[in-house]
């Protein structure tokens, strides 16, 4: 494991959206790493594209809901 330094204000922004997402700080910014280097390597798929893949590779049936 090793230390990635950022910035105050992206550390202030990871907290917060870890407080919404009921995640850990570290884990929160793990996620948006991972998301992103994705992306980068997927500049085709969409961010909903890239979570349905990743769903799928971890054997989650992923089912579309439509209110009403």
């Amino acid at each position: 494991m090793g230390i990635v330094k950022i910035n105050d204000q992206l550390h202030e922004d990871i907290r917060k959206a870890s407080s919404v997402m009921v995640r850990s700080i570290n884990a929160q910014a793990e996620y948006w790493i991972k998301v992103g280097m994705l992306a980068e390597a997927n500049p085709g798929m969409t961010f909903t594209d890239i979570m349905r893949e990743q769903m799928q590779q971890a054997d989650i049936e992923v089912r579309q809901v439509i209110g009403g």
